[in-house]
């Protein structure tokens, strides 16, 4: 049986060097403390109590960043490096990552509750990875030459051409639930175009980013450059989104709060990238193979212990495989061993918070009374840390909030369906569009559903599949513009165009 509570006896010592104390954030190269001297108390989720500080930004502190930030953009090196010796820094960065991997992973493990593995598969060799994709469009940023008419102007001649030019100060504001790689996917497209940034992470987890804000210095990326001003969203986020230098805010989170990000942005014209919330649709046709789409269901939506913008959380069964569908995934589902993120023998960890613990045992409790048939899980441990059992939630009405709204836990809403038409127009009826699946074994349907889905991103025979050259973005309430990919980088450029008369 698993360790519910870490046991810190299990970290390296460079992890409990870094961890357990009172941190400060990174601007111009500095560790300073808020200016007010407050604090926010950052808490291990599997024992709810507190692993070290850090400060809590206000409208003041934010302003110094931006400022370093702006002053580094127009002044200092960075973006007059040639696109080779931005190159070399970002990889640099990203051999320091690697180096560290395992401490990175340690870090985050006890901020966010994640299991060992996960963590560092999806966090600290994610990250490398990213930094090493984005660190090559460095040297690949070009514009392209133009022949004008220009009909108004007989007889002259011109010579056109476009630059792509670094946007500027980008702001980046990022969630708990993947913290550094979601950091990384913000900074290295940005500082590949040329640009400064100030990342401003979730007050939760806020650690591993100014970890990784102290090796971008120490592979010689300039002062000024990459800054992480810690905070809350709703104070040092709010300041970032509305400050008149930001020339780009990123930002993913939940739709509520982007919504309000967009607006704040809209004041000064800023360029926005907001990755939102989810609520991505599994169809599971009658001729899938279930030896791949029972455990990819599961995985789909207990991955990160839920905690996922794209999980499939709402899943559609052909009646005629729904009984075996909905059993072999409730297997995996009971079967899932719940423990401590530094116990190996962990399979999933407790949640972020007890608040998001509150949450999701909300969301099943109500799906219930409405009339869900609870088959497994969706109760906590009895224990202080914030577990909550994986659920499946069976023969759910497609009205009820458990399949209109995002939980953000391990809990999966299934629904039997017949009609092919009927089951793409349900698929599609959510305010949501970032990711869909397809199940089936008929290349006729699956050509069919992936057209037909409303979803930035669709997978066949597969979910949750993300990949850094392959952008990522959602429709709708989801979001708008993308992480990853050559558009990530696109999105911190602005477009120049230059006549030269030959005449």
């Amino acid at each position: 049986m698993p360790e519910l509570t870490n046991d810190y006896s299990r970290l390296s010592q460079q992890a409990r060097d870094y961890l357990f104390r009172d941190h400060l954030m990174l601007v111009n190269g500095q560790r300073i403390a808020a200016e007010s001297g407050e604090t926010i108390e950052i808490v291990d989720p599997t024992n709810n109590e507190p692993i070290g500080r850090a400060p809590s930004a206000g409208a003041i502190d934010v302003d110094k960043a931006v400022k370093v930030a702006k002053c580094a953009f127009e002044e200092g090196p960075w973006p007059r490096m040639t696109p080779g010796e931005r190159e070399r820094l970002i990889l640099k960065l990203a051999d320091l990552v690697e180096r560290d991997r395992v401490m990175l992973a340690e870090i985050e493990v006890l901020e966010s509750g994640r299991v060992f593995g996960a963590v560092q598969a999806f966090d600290s060799d994610l990250a490398v990875t990213c930094l090493r994709y984005m660190a090559g469009w460095a040297t690949k940023l070009t514009g392209k030459t133009i022949d004008l008419t220009a009909p108004y102007a007989p007889g002259m001649k011109f010579f056109a051409y476009t630059k792509l030019a670094p946007i500027g100060v980008v702001g980046a504001i990022t969630p708990w639930n993947v913290p550094l790689v979601q950091a990384v996917w913000k900074i290295a497209p940005a500082l590949a175009a040329g640009c400064t940034v100030i990342l401003k992470p979730s007050e939760l987890t806020p650690f591993g980013a100014l970890r990784f804000g102290e090796l971008a210095l120490e592979a010689g990326i300039p002062a000024g450059v990459v800054n992480i001003v810690t905070g809350t969203g709703r104070t040092a986020g709010a300041a970032l989104a509305s400050h008149p230098l930001i020339s780009k805010i990123s930002f993913t989170g939940s739709t509520a709060v982007g919504k309000e990000i967009a607006r704040a942005s809209a004041e000064g014209l800023k360029k926005v990238t907001l990755e939102l919330g989810g609520k991505s649709p599994m169809v599971m046709l009658g001729d899938a193979n279930l030896v791949n789409a029972i455990p990819g269901a599961a995985m789909a939506i207990y991955a990160n212990h839920g905690q996922n913008c794209c999980a499939g959380s709402r899943l559609y069964v052909h009646s005629s495989i729904y009984d075996k569908v909905v059993a072999g995934i409730a297997d995996i589902a009971s079967g899932t061993v719940l423990g401590s993120g530094l116990d190996p023998e962990s399979q999933m960890g407790p949640l972020v918070s007890r608040k998001q613990q509150e949450r999701v045992l909300g969301f099943v409790e109500r799906g219930v009374a409405a009339g869900a048939e609870l088959v497994v899980g969706g109760t906590a441990l009895d224990h202080v840390g914030a577990y909550v059992k994986p659920a499946i939630l069976a023969n759910v009405n497609h009205s009820l909030e458990v399949v209109r709204e995002e939980i953000f836990g391990p809990v999966l809403s299934v629904m039997r369906f017949d009609d092919e038409n009927e089951v793409l127009k349900l698929a599609n009826d959510s305010s949501y569009g970032l990711g869909a699946s397809i199940w089936t074994q008929d290349i006729n349907k699956v050509h069919r559903f992936a057209e037909g889905f409303q979803a930035g991103t669709v997978w066949v025979n597969v979910h949750n599949v993300l990949d850094m050259a392959l952008p990522f973005g959602g429709v709708k309430n989801s979001g708008m513009g993308h992480d990853l990919g050559e558009e990530a980088v696109l999105q911190n450029c602005t477009v120049k165009a230059h006549v030269i008369n030959l005449t």
